[in-house]
């Protein structure tokens, strides 16, 4: 058997949702489609502003009759607070678990950590593995695979490209297209109506997504997140999270093929980068610039 990874992620945490109106309460708020989150499954998705923008992103699985989110630790309050806000009389239950249970991560084997907790793998990618939520107290160690840190998820994250929120673009700020959650399974387009919907249906439908989150490399350490990537004297993105020299940034895509084709260099403070699309992103570079 290969021997595989586990880590803990102390950078999110878990909220419960459950009552016999859960499902139907989420599903008229969330991207993805709850319904579809069967027991051993999770889905990817997140809760976005009227005018279309991400206020958060999550993993959620089906625990009994209860639904679990795994999400940015520092967003699990307002998260739960605007659930509460929606609530209005529906009967559910929402509770923040981020004191009682943790979040972790176990990749490189194709069999799931044996341990006591909710174990789904990773909607968003195969190769990313398995997702978990145990309790707080539980020893993050497992046969056939070694514990890791923090930073070493990260690396397996960063390697295949895979966008964290919070991290590689601004809660409030993105779509759902500009973070690839539409590329990651998050977002639904054939169930009903949701917060936001509207707007996301547009930008699919007419293929307006101009910014992308895609890979970045350096022969040296990248620069730190929100340096701006500048092709001749325009910016056409800025760096995201990064590790040594692999990382995530956030670009035009037409600004960014434009400069490609014409062989401008693409610099992050004097430091050349080499951009990609990741190998799983079904959008390509676009055929014509865009127009200001």
């Amino acid at each position: 058997m290969v021997q595989g990874r586990i880590a803990k992620l102390p950078r999110r945490a878990a909220v419960a949702v459950g009552g016999p109106e859960a499902e139907r309460f989420l599903n008229d708020l969330v991207t993805n489609d709850i319904s579809l989150v069967a027991p051993g499954q999770a889905g990817y998705g997140g809760l976005l502003t009227p005018q279309g923008k991400i206020l958060f992103d999550f993993l959620v699985f089906r625990d009994a009759a209860r639904f679990l989110f795994d999400l940015p630790k520092t967003v699990v309050s307002d998260f739960v607070k605007r659930l509460g806000f929606y609530k209005l009389r529906a009967d559910v239950e929402i509770e923040d678990l981020a004191a009682t249970h943790c979040v972790a991560a176990a990749w490189g084997s194709s069999q799931p950590p044996d341990l006591d907790g909710v174990i789904a793998p990773d909607p968003r990618l195969a190769r990313l593995g398995y997702r978990l939520i145990v309790r707080a107290d539980a020893a993050i160690a497992a046969i056939d695979h070694t514990t890791e840190s923090q930073a070493g998820y990260d690396a397996h994250r960063l390697a295949l490209g895979i966008p964290e929120g919070g991290m590689d673009f601004a809660y409030g700020e993105a779509f759902p297209h500009d973070a690839d959650m539409d590329q990651l399974g998050g977002v639904a387009f054939d169930k009903g109506c949701y917060i936001g919907q509207e707007v996301v249906s547009r930008m699919e439908h007419r293929g307006t997504a101009r910014r992308r989150i895609v890979h970045v490399s350096t022969t040296v350490p990248i620069p730190p997140p929100g340096t701006e990537i500048i092709a001749g004297e325009r910016p056409v993105g800025t760096i995201a999270s990064s590790l040594n020299h692999t990382g995530l940034a956030v670009v035009r895509l037409d600004r960014t093929k434009a400069a490609i084709d014409s062989g401008v260099p693409l610099v992050a403070q004097g430091i050349p980068v080499e951009i990609k699309i990741p190998d799983w992103a079904r959008f390509q570079w676009p055929n014509t610039t865009a127009q200001d």
